[in-house]
């Protein structure tokens, strides 16, 4: 049996994947005013580290990068 066929029964179980990419701390007024395509800047760019989170525990760490 391979490992995807050992785990085949769990393919349907749904799980939260977070991916932090930065925190902003905003006001009620700059919410509001958020729209369909707009950009909040954070102080992370390409080459910064990420924690990978999976229901609320971190599993791993990734990096930012431009494609």
């Amino acid at each position: 049996m391979t490992p995807f066929q050992e785990i085949a029964d769990l393919t349907d179980v749904t799980v939260d994947v977070e991916v932090e990419l930065g925190r902003r701390i905003m006001t009620i007024a700059q919410i509001l005013q958020l729209g369909q395509d707009s950009v909040i800047r954070m102080g992370r760019s390409a080459g910064d580290n990420i924690d990978i989170l999976v229901g609320g525990t971190l599993i791993g760490y990734g990096e930012i990068v431009i494609i």
